[in-house]
């Protein structure tokens, strides 16, 4: 084991972090005496965010962004990097998920929650890496357990979720050597806003609540679990015991995971009727 990682001074780029698991990273990562910068797409709940911050001396900034622009990214990027230095740790945190079967979503949705969960991460580390790699940094990957298992009902969720392993998985090996370090995040389920906001098949809210699978965890508490795994190096965390059931499951009984699974959400859309 080598060096444990101190993030006092150090500056926090979050993606999607004006609220749900955004916000409780900011707050983690500012106790422990870190500079944050928070990019959002929604201006008001950025000022709310950065207000909360502040008001116990933390050092914020936030800038409105959409993460499936470029161009936008890397402007905000680059203020950053003009008002702090630097950029030593990137959390790649934006995130959009639809509730529907596959057979009833526009492509046109899937390619919308693609381009947040995928294409945004891939914005956010083309835009910070040059610095990442001069500050040896870190960057941090929120994906989920529907980036290692199948989720009925999120068939471009996991899409993207998956991709995501794949991607950061390869860059890892390619900055081999170079000081950079990635932790890949596969949270369970989370009292987040993702799901309040979850788009149905044909892109409108989804008119059905959200079915989960087990206690809900606290974007608190996986923000703690996040910290840790980064002060310690880790390549990657499974969270919640649903969540580490669920990756052995997939792992060893793939087909008796997916039976599992589809009973259980049937079940819980039943009790919500």
């Amino acid at each position: 084991m080598g060096a444990r990682r101190r993030f006092e001074r150090a500056v926090v780029v979050i993606s999607g972090g004006a609220g749900g698991l955004g916000a409780a990273f900011a707050q983690r990562f500012a106790r422990a005496g870190a500079s944050i910068a928070l990019l959002d797409a929604d201006p008001q709940k950025l000022d709310a965010a950065c207000g909360r911050l502040r008001a116990f001396g933390a050092n914020c900034v936030g800038l409105a962004c959409d993460v499936t622009d470029e161009t936008a990214v890397s402007s905000a990027v680059d203020q950053v990097k003009l008002r702090y230095g630097g950029i030593d740790v990137l959390i790649n945190n934006a995130g959009i998920t639809h509730r529907s079967f596959f057979t009833d979503t526009a492509p046109a949705v899937l390619r919308k929650v693609i381009a947040v969960n995928l294409f945004g991460s891939i914005h956010c580390t083309k835009a910070a890496l040059s610095s990442l790699l001069e500050r040896r940094g870190l960057i941090i990957v929120i994906s989920s357990i529907a980036g290692i298992a199948p989720l009925a009902e999120r068939t471009g969720y996991a899409a993207g979720k998956h991709a995501l392993h794949g991607l950061f998985g390869s860059l890892r090996a390619e900055l081999s050597g170079t000081g950079v370090d990635v932790l890949i995040v596969c949270p369970g389920f989370t009292a987040t806003g993702i799901s309040s906001a979850a788009l149905g098949g044909d892109g409108k809210p989804a008119p059905q609540p959200q079915t989960t699978v087990g206690k809900l965890a606290t974007p608190e508490s996986v923000a703690d679990a996040v910290f840790d795994a980064a002060t310690r190096g880790r390549r990657m965390i499974v969270l919640t015991p649903v969540g580490k059931l669920t990756a052995l499951f997939q792992k060893l009984w793939p087909a008796l995971y997916e039976r599992l699974m589809t009973r259980s959400l049937e079940r819980s859309r039943q009790a919500t009727k």
